[in-house]
């Protein structure tokens, strides 16, 4: 068993090394080699002394083989050694190469064939899977009314829609109509909505509103209209990925997010974009917007679903990250948002970029929002092997006075003043670790596990067509060049980097910059939840006049452990039960004096 294992490990790293080796061949013997790989020849005379049979024939790709192997900083070997590697892969590697691909990348987006090498998030040794969690107590709001203003219903909370609905001082079905016609009228302009699902919607209003009528009610997410990131999987509709290379795409897949939500009573309303394949703000139909400042463009893949949550086009949305995409549009467009332990929501029926990277979470008005949301969506995912049903006290019954809170160099200081005079102890920090390649590693192995996604997407040449060049096609191009190796090195010091930050985590959470890229590279690869809390605003540079509304939104980041989501989410409550930033709304109407917008609105 050893052997075969180590076998099939080399035979995928000289799989690699071999492609490579193809590429620069072609590329040196048309226009020859102008950087720092110089490939040097070999005469027959240095493959007689090799011992090679046919010294001529088998030399000749010789200086292929010394430039690849440089590139893969695999000089040390022998030319002799290089020559056996690449009759190796010739014969034995490129075979399995194409049988695998056959067997498991004959599709594109990891919808299929997960890994069967698992990440779990959980730093104790034994899981309390088996323990079932408490019910939480959601606070009631007292007195509430049906606001009178279309306007001011779209940015209320989910308890505040909810109480409405209960009360029967609206309907699911007014309620749909309402973000329906704020989709179509702001979507275009915001480039944020890419399918709107008006049809379901309103099947799906009709049932809650029926079901409140027989005295059934499904929790807090009843009624509730919400939009999904396009890479998750809704029948009938298509799921586009962001991308030209997929904007038709049909797929016959209930994702399991899609199906916790349904079976909450909540009530789809639209697909919001993705980035590209889920890289960045640009995909197949233009560049999503920010709504504070509507010439800014949003950042990050969950572009659709912060920048409709943000403008009230949605009460909530779902979004995902990797690397940054909850946190970064979270934080441009000034949303409460929830990173949440890796594992935590499953993940079939979505497009993956990287298996042991990929997370879900909600965007909301509120952090409340957001533990109703994660409430209702975490689960153990039978199809998904990373998922898992991780315990989720009740983040309303935490006290914090017992809480020891860190803050970083670059926290934001009202968040630690506040928390201070809520009770919290609140002490200088700093995450130690001595592991130095924290962006290598992320970058390593997401490239590495969305290539592995996208093969054939790119054997077919399919990322001559995508739409922002310098992204995923030089990324996914330069990860062929990886070996199994270093990838496989790289999760061991990944391995390294969780111990050290275990360790260290001497904290019960800590108050951090939410978009610091190292701290992004970090959470991810370590699994821990983060809330994205909006904190102030400041003025915008260049502004169009000095009466102008827009803002730059200012936002920080609450980090807890593995598995502590709710200690993160009860500290973003204190905070924001005695401030007011996340309650304020974006000037898409009315952008000042001397402002105005600067494409016309647009009906769908």
């Amino acid at each position: 068993m050893a052997s075969e294992k180590g076998l099939l490990t080399r035979s995928v790293g000289w799989l690699l090394l071999l492609h490579i080796l193809v590429l620069v061949f072609n590329y040196v013997s048309s226009s020859g080699y102008p950087g720092d790989f110089t490939c040097s020849s070999s005469t027959d005379m240095e493959g007689e002394k090799l011992g090679l049979e046919n010294p001529l024939e088998e030399a000749k790709h010789l200086p292929v083989c010394e430039c690849g192997f440089k590139m893969l900083d695999s000089s040390f070997l022998s030319k002799k050694k290089m020559l056996e590697i690449q009759k190796g892969a010739n014969d034995f590697n490129r075979p399995i190469i194409r049988s695998n691909r056959k067997l498991v990348a004959t599709t594109d987006g990891g919808l299929h064939n997960p890994s069967c090498l698992v990440f779990n998030s959980a730093w104790k040794v034994q899981q309390i899977e088996n323990e079932p969690n408490k019910k939480i107590n959601y606070p009631s709001p007292v007195g509430i009314q049906r606001p009178k203003s279309d306007e001011d219903i779209a940015f209320q909370s989910i308890l505040e829609l909810g109480q409405l609905l209960k009360e029967n001082l609206i309907t699911s079905v007014e309620l749909t109509g309402i973000f329906l016609k704020r989709l179509k009228r702001y979507g275009p302009v915001l480039e944020s909505v890419n399918v709107i699902t008006e049809e379901l919607a309103y099947e799906q209003a009709k049932e809650a509103d029926q079901l409140l009528a027989e005295g059934k009610y499904l929790g807090p997410l009843h009624g509730i209209p919400y939009g999904l990131k396009d890479i998750i999987a809704v029948p009938n509709y298509t799921t586009t990925w962001g991308s030209t290379s997929f904007k038709d795409q049909v797929l016959d897949i209930e994702a399991w997010v899609y199906k916790r939500l349904k079976s909450a009573g909540a009530v789809l309303v639209a697909k919001l974009v993705t980035g590209s394949l889920a890289y960045a703000d640009i995909w197949f139909g233009g560049r999503t917007r920010n709504p504070w400042n509507i010439e800014e463009y949003s950042t990050g893949s969950s572009a659709g679903s912060a920048s409709c949550t943000s403008a009230g086009l949605v009460p909530f949305a779902i979004g995902s990250e990797t690397a940054g995409s909850i946190t970064f549009p979270a934080s441009r467009c000034g949303v409460t948002a929830l990173r949440p332990t890796f594992g935590a929501v499953g993940r079939t029926g979505i497009m993956s970029i990287a298996e042991s990277l990929d997370k879900l979470g909600p965007f909301c008005r509120n952090s409340v929002d957001c533990a109703i949301v994660l409430d209702a969506i975490r689960a153990k995912d039978p199809d998904d092997v990373s998922s898992r049903d991780i315990p989720f006290t009740d983040p309303f019954s935490v006290d914090i006075t017992k809480l020891t809170v860190g803050y970083l160099e670059d926290a934001d200081m009202e968040v630690v003043h506040v928390l201070q005079s809520k009770g919290a102890n609140m002490v200088p920090f700093n995450l130690s670790y001595t592991v130095d390649s924290v962006q290598g590693i992320l970058n390593f192995t997401m490239d590495v596990e969305m290539l592995a996604h996208f093969d054939k997407w790119q054997r077919s040449n399919l990322d001559d067509e995508f739409e922002d060049q310098d992204k995923w096609p030089i990324r996914l191009r330069r990860a062929r060049a990886i070996s199994a190796v270093d990838y496989f090195q790289a999760q061991r010091a990944r391995g390294m980097l969780i111990q050290q930050v275990r360790e260290s985590f001497k904290v019960d959470a800590f108050i951090g910059n939410a978009t610091d890229w190292e701290k992004v590279c970090l959470g991810n690869l370590v699994g821990i939840p983060v809330v994205v809390v909006p904190t102030g605003f400041k003025k915008i540079s260049d502004a169009p006049s000095n009466d102008t509304r827009r803002r730059r939104t200012v936002t920080t980041g609450i980090y807890a452990p593995p598995d502590h989501d709710h200690v993160a989410l009860a500290l973003a409550m204190a905070y924001q039960s005695v401030t007011d930033h996340h309650k304020q709304r974006p000037p898409i109407n009315d952008l000042g004096p001397n402002d105005s917008i600067p494409d016309s609105p647009k009906s769908l």
